[in-house]
């Protein structure tokens, strides 16, 4: 395995009863990129991060990640190898400050191996975690109780459990969905960012005019298989993508 990639999926598959979910999708991830993954409702994108993430278990294929086989490990081990996801229906814990959602992965093994046991006051890291991406520490944001903040700062914060544990990939289930245009302006530098810090992205989306602005390249799933892998700039050139979307249609979608 060439080691510029950090994650090789090859193969995988995963049905539930007499419904393929994800069938034979295969692609290789280079460090530092950001990757789209899109598709109509259905197509499969939600299971495929579930597979890599080891949250389900396959029924084909392989996922490896850093070299190393993670097809069979659960999604505790998963994570301590530095993959990491966010979750489309976010679960805070809603009666602490937000802050303390942050306390919890602070004190996972992996944190405190790479933080080489100089993490220091985990209060303190978390809080300045939140205001890297966007929590104001002057207006107190940090400290009002997770389950009373808007949208826009969930999804922030379900950012940051997965930086509290310094991961290499991220997997971003919907962080653009019910977003307001400001809202979204502000996320895709954090996105840039995190790119420059040596986060690799996956990024699951919907809104693709934001996704396009970004991503290096897209991967375009339908009924569960992948119909397309290219630049963002082209994927809306394929036949098949165009049927998904448009129903065959012309079709054109702006990154600018």
């Amino acid at each position: 395995m060439n080691d510029n990639i950090i994650l090789q999926v090859k193969n995988l598959s995963k049905a539930f009863g007499g419904v393929t979910a994800v069938n034979d999708v295969s692609f290789d991830l280079a460090r530092g990129e950001i990757m789209g993954v899109i598709g109509p409702n259905g197509s499969g994108k939600t299971t495929l991060s579930n597979l890599i993430t080891g949250f389900i278990k396959k029924d084909a294929g392989s996922v490896v990640f850093n070299g190393k086989d993670i097809s069979r490990w659960p999604a505790y081990k998963i994570a301590d190898a530095g993959l990491a996801r966010t979750f489309q229906v976010m679960r805070p814990y809603a009666t602490l400050a937000a802050y303390k959602n942050l306390v919890p992965p602070l004190f996972s093994p992996r944190a405190r191996r790479t933080a080489r046991g100089k993490l220091g006051d985990r209060s303190a890291v978390a809080i300045d975690i939140l205001e890297e991406v966007g929590f104001e520490r002057d207006a107190r944001v940090p400290y009002k109780l997770a389950g009373t903040l808007p949208l826009g700062y969930l999804k922030r914060l379900e950012l940051c459990r997965c930086l509290a544990l310094r991961p290499e990939l991220i997997i971003c289930d919907e962080v653009f969905s019910g977003l307001s245009m400001s809202e979204i302006a502000s996320m895709v530098p954090l996105m840039e960012r995190l790119r420059r810090d040596g986060i690799t992205l996956i990024m699951v989306e919907h809104r693709l005019r934001e996704l396009f602005r970004i991503a290096d390249k897209v991967l375009v799933l339908n009924f569960g298989e992948k119909i397309a892998e290219g630049l963002s700039q082209d994927i809306f050139k394929v036949e098949k993508v165009k049927q998904a979307y448009f129903g065959g249609e012309d079709c054109y979608v702006s990154s600018e």
